[in-house]
Order: C-alpha cells, then structure tokens, then sequence
C-alpha cells in the first residue's frame, strides 16, 4: 500500500521507455495488470493515481492482510469514487491460510466497488490459486476494459 511503487513507474521507469517509444499521456489509455499480489499492486498504483492509471486487470488479488491490502473494501466503500475501471477474477479454491481467505476477499472487493458505483466486471470461477482461468479468460477480460462504448470520467 502506498504510492511508492506508482511513483516509480511514473518518474522513473515510464520516462526513461518514453525515450524511445510513444506513449500516451491519456490516463484512460493506460492500463496496469497483476496477479495475485501483483494484482493488488497494480489496484495500489490506479488508487493512488489515477491521473496516470485509470485501467486495471486483478487476476486473484491478494486482498487479504498481507501488508494491510484487507483494508481496500472498506477504502473503497468510505472515499470518493476515483475513476477507474477495474476487471476482477478469483476462484472458489483459492489460498486460505493466516493472511486470510482469497475468494471471500475478492468477492468483498468486488461487492465494496460495486457499493461505490466503479465500473468494474468480476468473474469467479472454481479454480486455485493459479493463472489458468485468469489465462482463459484474459481476451474478454481485456475487451472489457477497453470497451469505447464509455470513457472514464473524473
């Protein structure tokens, strides 16, 4: 949690690419992925900016407490709706261990952002802990988030 790897990616790493490939500064057209705690990674890095990053791909986030990432539901529900538009997926047999439960935790997720009115898709399959039904479903994941049919808006 935080805004320390957002401001990385922002002042270190997207300025030295920019150098020699061109990259939009419209924040509706950048998108950042992750699986599992990649997946709350990039969530962090949307919530905390998303003057830059408006798109996000969750594939069996870790919103569970490790490092405090439980706490994102109740951010979600209790801040001001941030424009961005997120594609969830988690699976029924998912981790359950010390830090907490993975599907319960997305399915929480997903239900605080619908409370808040994002514009979010989650889809939640059987699988475990593992890439393969986030694998499967990635073309319609990435349709989703790219739809033109609705821009984000502030």
């Amino acid at each position: 949690m935080g805004d320390e790897y957002a401001r990385f990616l922002i002042e270190e790493l997207i300025p030295r690419v920019a150098k020699q490939y061109k990259l939009t500064d419209d924040p509706n057209q950048r998108a950042i992925a992750g699986l599992s705690s990649g997946a709350i990674c990039a969530w962090t890095v949307a919530w905390e900016r998303p003057d830059y990053f408006r798109k996000v791909l969750s594939f069996i986030g870790s919103y569970t407490n490790i490092r405090g990432g439980h706490v994102y539901p109740a951010m979600v529900r209790q801040e001001k709706t941030k424009p961005i538009r997120i594609f969830l997926q988690g699976g029924a047999k998912d981790l359950d261990n010390q830090y907490g439960n993975w599907p319960l935790a997305n399915q929480q997720m997903a239900k605080s952002l619908a409370y808040a009115k994002y514009d979010y898709k989650f889809v939640f399959g059987t699988g475990g802990h593992s890439g393969l039904h986030g694998g499967c479903i990635l073309p319609e994941a990435m349709e989703w988030l790219w739809r033109s049919a609705e821009l984000i808006k502030d």
